[in-house]
């Protein structure tokens, strides 16, 4: 799992609370399934922008889950302007599951 960032000690405080958005339907959250591909931090507007992508994107859950991530970041950095966009270009694929989470499927 690789997420670019323009700032890495913010990237690990943001993707740690990331790990408490689970998707519903799987029951793994969004860091260890792939899902976020991006957060570049805006120090001047302070902004937070977050790429991310969804297993699917006709998933019944997506809008759940894009709400969630968008919730757990703003509490996270509660001075930024939270933005999150949807990214489909680079496809999720089974790949991009972590090995924490591989082994939480058991595959």
């Amino acid at each position: 799992m690789s997420v670019i960032t323009n700032d890495n000690i913010k990237c690990t405080e943001a993707l740690a609370g990331l790990e408490n958005v689970i998707d519903p339907e799987i029951g793994l959250n969004v860091v260890d399934l792939g899902l976020i591909y991006q957060l570049d931090f805006d120090e001047m507007d302070k902004k937070l922008y977050c790429t991310m992508t969804l297993t699917t994107q006709f998933c019944p859950m997506g809008e759940s889950i894009v709400h969630a991530v968008k919730e757990n970041l703003g509490k996270s950095f509660s001075n930024y302007d939270v933005q999150v966009a949807l990214n489909f270009d680079r496809p999720w694929s089974h790949e991009m599951i972590s090995t924490k989470g591989m082994n939480f499927l058991n595959e």
